[in-house]
């Protein structure tokens, strides 16, 4: 008698289990309990140094850019895979719509800061050459620091910052509407018509990676660079860029492999695919690392007195400490854990690391935010506004995750007319 492979099916209900809704809520729990944390915190600080503002807004811009970083992020690689046509993608296809459709929470966090800048970002309490000049006399300024306000003045200003904002966020927005919504009709296609619905995401999806990376820059420059009006940097757009691949990858891996736990993921999350998922992080660790040091090295050893204060901000004052445990967390122990096929292969281990990751992702925006400040730079010191960093980041990333649950709870995780399907139902031995 012939042997018979025995290929698995899908499963008649494609919608997400039911423990998604207690994700959503246990986020709210954890949103509310952090969110009176923080504001326990800003109590505190406020009465110790008088910044509780000042801190709570600049935690918030990094919880900001770390909710940010997954939404958008989330958009990019899922024009990325439209354009790939990789395996991975039914797989992280529906997590990475429920990333994008979650954009909306990522604006409301965006007011909170446009309606704050001049707390935040030096240029925008000074309007004109005579208030920079005013504070030039005083000392709040420098002679490099009033040189470069007057001289950015035409982009940076309050007008630019909201106007820009507002346009980036504009074109996420269609883009985000645009692929989620084209998603659903390919779902409700005749199989038949799969390659017109390949070809048309591919054409989205291409100049769509053109248009984020260009308005993902913007937005970077806008709400993190010119927090320092004197950094000049031609590739900070693009460590953002990588960084938002993986904390992305790292995030879909953390959903993927929790949801494997009910069908469908149980029956679609094979080891195969996993361990690729796990090398392709791998690749964004690297490509991490080798730009932060490239850009590291290069300013280093030029030794140009109008970049290199920026780096000694962040060494000088005890930053050394912090600067050391960014190599560590954010790039040696990924890198080193990555290495293992085993770990790449085991569910546990795997969602470990990538929680590890997106922790290291946390502490190195802090390392990038903090030092811009005048009572920060070369003088890192324990205050209870520090812990903002910790408070205010967990209580957004918690709103976010709700928000994300129920965008993810909205549509069925897997496309069942993706030329995939079959052979990710087929037994791993098959391919092996």
């Amino acid at each position: 008698m012939a042997h018979e492979t025995h290929v698995k099916s899908l499963p008649a209900d494609l919608s997400a289990p039911a423990f998604v809704e207690v994700w959503k809520t246990r986020a709210w729990v954890v949103g509310a309990i952090f969110s009176v944390i923080a504001a326990i915190l800003a109590f505190l600080d406020q009465a110790q140094y008088g910044l509780g503002w000042d801190h709570l807004l600049r935690a918030w811009v990094l919880g900001l850019m770390l909710t940010f970083g997954w939404s958008v992020g989330g958009l990019a690689l899922l024009m990325v895979q439209y354009c790939s046509g990789g395996k991975w993608g039914l797989l992280l296809r529906r997590p990475l719509e429920a990333m994008a459709g979650s954009l909306p929470i990522v604006l409301v966090y965006w007011f909170v800061v446009a309606l704050n800048m001049k707390r935040l970002y030096l240029w925008a309490r000074f309007s004109s050459v005579s208030d920079t000049t005013a504070a030039l006399k005083a000392g709040w300024i420098s002679e490099i620091q009033k040189h470069c306000i007057d001289f950015k003045r035409p982009m940076l200003n309050p007008g630019m910052f909201w106007f820009v904002g507002a346009l980036c966020f504009a074109i996420w927005f269609f883009y985000m509407y645009r692929l989620t919504s084209l998603g659903l009709k390919r779902d409700s296609d005749s199989p038949a018509n799969t390659p017109y619905w390949i070809k048309k995401l591919e054409n989205i999806s291409g100049p769509g990676i053109v248009v984020y990376s260009l308005t993902m820059t913007a937005a970077v420059i806008y709400w993190v660079m010119s927090m320092d009006v004197t950094w000049f940097s031609s590739v900070y757009g693009l460590l953002f860029l990588v960084g938002q691949g993986y904390s992305v990858l790292a995030f879909g891996i953390i959903v993927s492999i929790a949801l494997s736990k009910a069908e469908p993921f149980k029956t679609i999350l094979r080891q195969t695919e996993q361990h690729d998922l796990g090398k392709m992080t791998f690749a964004f660790v690297m490509l991490n690392i080798y730009l932060g040091f490239a850009q590291f090295l290069i300013i280093w050893s030029g030794n140009l007195p109008e970049e290199i204060p920026w780096y000694l901000d962040r060494i000088r004052g005890h930053w050394g400490i912090i600067i050391t445990l960014d190599f560590i967390f954010h790039w040696l122990i990924p890198f080193s854990l990555l290495l293992s096929r085993d770990i790449k292969r085991n569910k546990k281990r795997l969602t470990r690391v990538c929680q590890w990751m997106i922790f290291a992702k946390a502490f190195d925006l802090f390392w990038l935010i903090e030092p811009n400040f005048k009572d920060a730079a070369r003088n890192l010191h324990f205050s209870w506004g520090i812990l903002e960093y910790a408070a205010v980041p967990v209580a957004m990333a918690s709103f976010w995750i709700a928000f994300f649950c129920t965008r993810l709870k909205s549509r069925p995780l897997v496309q069942t007319n993706d030329p995939h399907v079959a052979e990710i139902l087929e037994p791993e031995h098959v391919h092996a």
